[in-house]
């Protein structure tokens, strides 16, 4: 009998792991509490599903029918997503994908972030004005084995699993020409390692992006948005890929990031490239072709403690500064027709020549290719 069950887990493990869902995030934080207003009487009723009142007295399925077959279609509300294909459509460079909706921010903003939220995440960051959303760290509970002992277990010591690994996205809306949104979702990962000359301890470090798991929430939120799931997922498959169009160049003023496109392409991919290697964007302009960014280590954040820093934090991170925040720079996009150039400034807004920089530039390029 013993055997027979280790065999059924076997079994059981082996069948998730081929015909189960590979994602299936849950938060790390909790969801805030949902506080009634006190002066709040009553909720507001939909009369969608009231029996109608005739003068006669009487109501009747029939008159019912009739009665609602008479109001227009969208009475109850607007439509909350397109239906069509083609109002969407993925767009591809080298390993970065976006999704372009025939629709406004405004409209996609709610969609895309009830969107998250029902893909079991919570929202850290929600700024509208400036078109960028995160959710926070989060644990792809998919990636534990489903067996007997985790399936009979799990259900009362949940928390006694875990995968050692947690993710956050960031979803940037960009209006585009002719009413359309870009919108670009970029993966951020960390690991749980164990260190120490015992193995004694564990630390959270940065772990490279997904592009793989980019498409697959990018082919979700189409989904969401009404499109049929099968078409959504061939969509993102089959976006061409184009070649490589980055390069590094160097010179008396310095080193540039010499990329190969237009300045509306260019900008658009360097804001998604500095999201996928950790900047913060605090702010940007376009009309100057800067963004204003800083380093936070993807570790410690994800663990929200101060428990040591990483390499990317001591790399970007000042020795002078004693409070331990990133150092700020400027990442200039300047175009002259077809060819975009990527410069790295300091916070001053004067070119930074250092190795820091080279090291920013390749970060990028490795990105944009």
């Amino acid at each position: 009998m013993a055997l027979a069950l280790v065999c059924l887990a076997g079994c059981s493990s082996l069948s998730n792991l081929l015909e189960g869902d590979k994602v299936n995030y849950k938060s790390a934080g909790k969801a805030p509490t949902l506080d009634v207003p006190p002066d709040l009487t009553q909720l507001q009723r939909d009369n969608r599903y009231a029996i109608p009142e005739t003068n006669r007295g009487t109501a009747t399925a029939s008159g019912f029918n009739a009665e609602q077959g008479a109001k227009p279609a969208n009475a109850t509300g607007a439509t909350v997503a397109p239906s069509a294909s083609k109002d969407m459509r993925i767009e591809r460079a080298g390993s970065q994908r976006w999704l372009v909706v025939k629709q406004s921010p405004e409209v996609l903003w709610p969609q895309i972030k009830d969107f998250w939220q029902e893909s079991g995440f919570l929202i850290n960051i929600d700024l509208p004005a400036a078109g960028v959303m995160e959710t926070d760290w989060a644990e792809n509970r998919a990636k534990i084995p489903q067996d007997f002992i985790r399936n009979t277990l799990g259900k009362v010591f949940d928390s006694l699993y875990s995968t050692g690994e947690r993710d956050k996205f960031r979803t940037r809306l960009e209006r585009g020409p002719d009413g359309t949104t870009e919108i670009y979702v970029s993966h951020r990962g960390a690991q749980e390692m164990l260190v120490g000359a015992q193995k004694e301890s564990t630390v959270w470090t940065p772990r490279p992006p997904d592009p793989e798991l980019e498409a697959e929430f990018l082919a979700r939120l189409m989904v969401r948005l009404g499109d049929d799931k099968a078409q959504a997922k061939s969509q993102v498959a089959a976006a061409a890929v184009e070649p490589a169009r980055a390069k590094i160049t160097k010179s008396a003023a310095g080193s540039s990031l010499e990329v190969g496109e237009g300045f509306d392409r260019a900008w658009r991919r360097v804001g998604l490239a500095l999201d996928r290697v950790g900047f913060t964007v605090e702010d940007r302009d376009r009309a100057q072709g800067t963004y204003f960014v800083r380093y936070v280590d993807q570790g410690v954040d994800a663990k929200n403690k101060e428990s040591g820093q990483g390499f990317f934090a001591r790399l970007f991170t000042s020795s002078d500064d004693k409070k331990g925040d990133a150092q700020r720079y400027r990442v200039a996009v300047k175009a002259t027709g077809n060819i975009s150039q990527v410069t790295v400034q300091n916070a001053e807004g004067k070119p930074d020549t250092s190795s820091t920089a080279d090291k920013i530039l390749s970060l990028l390029s490795e990105q944009l290719k």
